[in-house]
């Protein structure tokens, strides 16, 4: 007899969720935004309970699949049998937010080195690209307090996030949160961006050009019309058929 799978387990909904996210993990790995096992992405799945799906401790980004993606609670307890832990900072960051914004179902957290670079500057993100205007217009800043396993941090992490879908982790890294794993991996792309270019403006020793308060003022109008109001759903189709291409089976 042929074991149950995960999918015949779950349902529609949360199947499509886990294969969105499964593939957010394995498009993290091939931009190279991830750091071996040690940072993640959760979804929130519909319902009162808050059960969230994060990634099993230990696997590789570029390993994970939808039916590997551990079930929890805001409580950290699994909802359902896995045989892998769960990063305990990535429950404490993940818990806290899912917990505060109901229109974050997704949360992404990275530790890239241009993000962690930019985080440690005093500045914090510049107004010095395109990309980095998307990010301005909806930032905030958290300031570190050690590996996050602290459960008082939590509302200060909330609070410093607010209703912002880009949060700098000084000295840390980068966090992002959307609706949709499509928007959130979308903010992230645009996080990553604007901090190689700011690393890379500034490595070039020259006076820098920063653009003018009132263009990052409207932005996110602008924004609006360059996704034709699909948010990150205007790219995920190309980014789901390149995975195809290079890392399939995350649907499995």
């Amino acid at each position: 007899m042929n074991p149950v799978s995960v999918k015949d387990l779950v349902s529609p909904e949360e199947w499509q969720a886990r294969v969105n996210l499964a593939a957010a993990y394995r498009l993290v790995a091939l931009f190279g935004w991830d750091d071996l096992v040690f940072t993640h992405i959760s979804f929130r799945l519909p319902g009162p309970d808050h059960h969230f799906l994060i990634n099993p401790y230990g696997m590789l980004f570029e390993e994970i699949t939808a039916s590997s993606l551990v079930k929890i609670d805001l409580q950290g307890n699994k909802v359902e049998d896995s045989p892998w832990p769960v990063n305990p900072a990535g429950f404490t960051i993940h818990s806290a937010v899912h917990a505060a914004r109901e229109d974050a179902l997704c949360v992404m957290h990275t530790h890239s080195i241009n993000g962690v670079a930019v985080s440690a500057q005093q500045g914090g993100v510049l107004p010095l690209s395109q990309q980095s205007l998307f990010v301005l217009s909806s930032l905030g800043y958290h300031d570190y307090e050690g590996v996050a396993l602290n459960e008082a941090e939590k509302p200060r992490l909330v609070s410093d996030l607010g209703a912002n879908n880009f949060l700098m982790l000084r000295n840390h890294g980068l966090l992002t949160v959307g609706p949709t794993v499509a928007d959130a991996f979308l903010f992230m792309y645009l996080f990553e961006a604007c901090c190689m270019i700011q690393v890379r403006a500034q490595s070039g020793g020259g006076a820098l050009v920063p653009v003018h308060q009132a263009i990052v003022d409207g932005i996110q109008a602008q924004a609006a019309v360059v996704t034709k109001g699909l948010g990150g759903g205007l790219v995920w189709p190309g980014l789901l058929r390149r995975l195809d291409r290079r890392y399939p089976g995350y649907d499995a």
